[in-house]
C-alpha cells in the first residue's frame, strides 16, 4: 500500500465517536453553548430596553438564554450519550438505511 491508501485505510479503521479530536471537539462545543446563549439573550434585551425604552427587558433576554443554552445544552448531551449507546452495540444498528448509504456494506 502506498502513503495515500494507508492513510485512507486508517481512516476507515478510526471511527469517529472513537477519535479523541472528535470527541474533544464535541465537548468543548457543549460547553461554549450556555455562556454564548446567555451572552446573546442579554444583548436581545439590551437592545429591545433600547428600543423601547424599557430598563428591565435585559433580564428577560438573560433568562431566556439561560433556559434555551440548557436545553440545548441537554439535547446534545443525551444526542451524544444516544449515539455512544448505539456505537457500543455493534450489528444492532443494521437497518436498511444503513444498507442503502454504505455500498461496502452488501
Amino acid at each position: 500500500m502506498s502513503g495515500p491508501e494507508k492513510r485512507s485505510a486508517k481512516r476507515e479503521t478510526l471511527s469517529p465517536k472513537k477519535d479523541p479530536i472528535v470527541s474533544l471537539v464535541r465537548y468543548s462545543e457543549i460547553g461554549f453553548i450556555i455562556p454564548s446563549a446567555v451572552l446573546l439573550g442579554f444583548f436581545l434585551g439590551k437592545l429591545l430596553d433600547y428600543w423601547l425604552h424599557t430598563k428591565w427587558l435585559y433580564l428577560v433576554g438573560l433568562l431566556f438564554g439561560a433556559v434555551i443554552g440548557f436545553a440545548q445544552m441537554i439535547r446534545m448531551a443525551l444526542g451524544a450519550s444516544g449515539k455512544e449507546a448505539d456505537s457500543a452495540s455493534p450489528g444492532e444498528s443494521d437497518s436498511a438505511s444503513d444498507r442503502n448509504s454504505n455500498p461496502k456494506h452488501e
